[in-house]
């Protein structure tokens, strides 16, 4: 098959689309597929084999001057308007902006590919390319209407509330296009349930196919750290729930010799820098970012119990790769998180989002047991093993490709036919 598989951004660690991406267009490759990848910035890391387009866009989120003004010359047409206009407003534009932007690229290029696959734009344009002819799959890892309410729930004045709410005004034009999409991939069950309540998706046309590991996640060679935990998260993000971490953790310091090693990049005196501040333990919690693949295997690897402490995950990649790691977790019950875990007690243990005492106890006993320890992570390693595969991510994301080829053009087939009729009478 031709695929084009497009995505507003794109870059591998700052956030899950980016890994879900590379991952899946090399194996689709390895499958024998063509695959060109339609991205906006920040653009994508792809191995060979993937072609790349860049679609550029004002790129008004970058570092280091996040919520730029551009010059004038940088402006190309009315598109490049309508982002600074919504930025300016307190909106999100990139998924409406790009999906315009590729939409009028594939308008030139239809017959180059049999399927589209929009990794959660969900713009308005994304309807304009079943027009063409081209049939669409969607992939959703969940609906942001999870982050919305979280972090409204979150927000510490009236007007922090009045701008998230704008913030996340493209949340009714994804319900709307996702309500069209002729079939829709998640990763998980529970992502599927609230796409369903909050999109209002039809369930007939969800597919849940579970995300993979990358084979450089592997069991660690050297000693784990005595008393390191360590936690894979966004550190000013709400729905990540670092901050349950942080008082859990500062609870624990005050009895026993503990780090607590945050991979992610803190805002410089952010909700998490202030928490960590009041609660003394600055001297205790280190942030890694920035690192090379095989780095951060290293740190996963060198903890001797690793937190997912999130609020909600429509997956969770980082809690399948600390398995891959061996490293025994300590997990909320929160999204999919037990749906990648297991069973209660097999390869980590759960706790009630959000409850810093019931946290603090779990992190404790496992720090206590170095038998179970090792045999969680035994455990986790063993389920990655079983179920965490990108190549069979990719063989079920290509039976959903053809599937949805094979329905586009039997539905043709039946229009072309009633026209066809309609003109005999």
């Amino acid at each position: 098959m031709r695929i084009a598989l497009l995505s507003y951004r794109s870059k591998p660690h700052c956030g899950g689309q980016g890994i879900y991406l590379r991952h899946l267009s090399r194996e689709l490759v390895a499958l024998g597929h063509e695959v060109e990848v339609f991205s906006g910035q920040p653009y994508p890391e792809l191995d060979e084999g993937v072609r790349l387009t860049k679609v550029p866009s004002l790129d008004l989120y970058r570092e280091p001057d996040p919520f730029r003004t551009p010059r004038p010359g940088e402006y190309r047409d009315l598109i490049d308007v309508e982002e600074v206009l919504t930025m300016w407003t307190a909106g999100f534009p990139e998924p409406r902006t790009f999906s315009k932007r590729v939409a009028r690229l594939l308008r030139d290029r239809v017959d180059d590919f049999d399927v589209v696959h929009d990794n959660q734009v969900l713009g308005y344009g994304m309807l304009e390319i079943e027009k063409m002819g081209l049939p669409l799959v969607a992939t959703i890892h969940h609906p942001i209407t999870v982050d919305r309410r979280i972090d409204l729930a979150n927000a510490p004045t009236w007007r922090k509330k009045l701008t998230l709410r704008r913030w996340y005004g493209f949340l009714r034009m994804q319900g709307k296009v996702a309500r069209q999409v002729r079939r829709v991939l998640t990763p998980s069950d529970s992502s599927a349930r609230d796409i369903t309540r909050d999109f209002g998706v039809d369930p007939a046309r969800l597919t849940t196919i579970q995300l993979g590991v990358d084979e450089g996640f592997r069991s660690p060679t050297e000693p784990r750290v005595p008393g390191r935990i360590v936690a894979m998260a966004s550190a000013d993000a709400p729905m990540k729930g670092i901050a349950t971490l942080l008082e859990a953790f500062a609870k624990l310091r005050t009895e026993r010799d503990v780090e607590l090693l945050l991979v992610c990049r803190a805002e410089p005196g952010g909700r998490t820098e202030r928490l960590i501040d009041r609660l003394g333990i600055a001297d205790s919690v280190t942030f890694v970012h920035g690192v090379s693949d095989e780095e951060l295997v290293r740190v996963m690897g060198s903890a001797e119990v690793a937190c997912v402490p999130s609020l909600y995950e429509g997956f969770s990649l980082p809690t399948a790769e600390l398995m891959a790691c061996a490293t025994p977790l300590v997990v909320s019950r929160a999204g999919a998180i037990p749906e990648v875990v297991g069973p209660d007690g097999e390869c980590a243990d759960l706790f009630t989002p959000g409850d810093v005492g019931e946290l603090e106890l779990r992190l404790a006993a496992l720090l206590d047991d170095p038998e179970r320890r090792e045999r969680m992570g035994r455990a986790g390693r063993r389920r990655v093993d079983e179920l965490f595969s990108w190549r069979a991510v990719a063989e079920a994301t290509a039976a959903a490709y053809q599937e949805t080829i094979d329905d586009y053009r039997a539905d043709r087939t039946a229009a072309t036919a009633k026209e066809k009729n309609r003109a005999d009478r």
